[in-house]
């Protein structure tokens, strides 16, 4: 009796580890999904903004003046330059390490 017991509480075990690694499954699926690489319509627009105005500075610019200009969140500008990294380059300014300048590519 306490061994078909243990067989019973087995299956149910492994039917519970079974649906878990769906969900598991289904849950990578919808974050895969929500992550998306290329950049949204929005971004797109601002990129071209943030293009013209880095070109119209000679190409260079501070990262928190572009910001500001742009009127954009540390947080929205981050994700912008992250999208735009074939084209734009960050790099610490010289003579503040702890500033960024933007550099046309």
């Amino acid at each position: 009796m306490i061994l078909s017991e243990m067989k019973a509480i087995r299956g149910k075990l492994d039917t519970l580890r079974e649906e878990v690694a769906r969900e598991r499954a289904i849950d990578r699926r919808r974050t895969a999904a929500l992550v998306r690489d290329e950049p949204q319509p929005m971004q797109k627009d601002r990129g071209e903004i943030l293009r013209a105005l880095l070109s119209a500075n000679g190409g260079k610019m501070l990262a928190k003046e572009a910001r500001q200009r742009m009127h954009l969140s540390e947080s929205r500008f981050s994700e912008l330059l992250k999208s735009m990294d074939d084209a734009i380059e960050k790099r610490p300014y010289h003579l503040n390490r702890s500033a960024f300048v933007l550099i046309l590519k």
